[in-house]
């Protein structure tokens, strides 16, 4: 079975990149599993409190899951990803940093959850919503590992995932 390290950036590492961290991390199929990280460009220092509380509702620990700044993933110690994915617009237009072994990249922008205004159950529904998006995303991306090993096509086909 093949590992691949997938890190999922956003601005405050508090949301869309926490909820996608968690969902890689349960994500697997025969010959394919993901180890999901996540970091931002600003951290806000903890996760959203909605964020832990989907993935403990699917019976995952979420004591594991904090916000981190990105720069934890250029060091030279850190773990070699080999793909790396924005889910939002403004991560997605910064500079990163630099990436050790040239990771495949791509945008999977989606409103971010913990913008919504409104009641607590506005703010849940949205929060769903975002899960919802990305697990379908996630599911999409191991069946795309698991069938394929063309390296020039990968980050097209990881960007049409994004628009899905």
């Amino acid at each position: 079975m093949k590992t691949y390290n997938v890190l999922f950036i956003c601005t405050g590492n508090s949301a869309r990149s926490i909820l996608a961290e968690a969902l890689a991390d349960h994500a697997s199929s025969d010959t394919v599993t993901l180890r999901g990280f996540s970091a931002g460009s600003h951290p806000k220092g903890a996760p959203h409190p909605f964020a832990l509380e989907l993935i403990r509702e699917r019976g995952w620990p979420a004591d594991r899951y904090r916000s981190k700044s990105w720069g934890e993933f250029a060091a030279p110690e850190a773990p070699v990803m080999d793909l790396i994915f924005t889910v939002c617009d403004q991560a997605a237009a910064e500079a990163c940093p630099y990436w050790p072994g040239h990771p495949a990249t791509a945008h999977w922008g989606l409103p971010d959850p913990a913008a919504v205004e409104g009641t607590d159950e506005d703010k849940r529904q949205a929060f769903r919503e975002a899960f919802s998006v990305l697990e379908r995303r996630v599911g999409l991306l191991v069946a795309l590992l698991a069938e394929t090993r063309d390296e020039p096509t990968l980050e097209q086909r990881l960007q049409a995932i994004g628009r899905a």
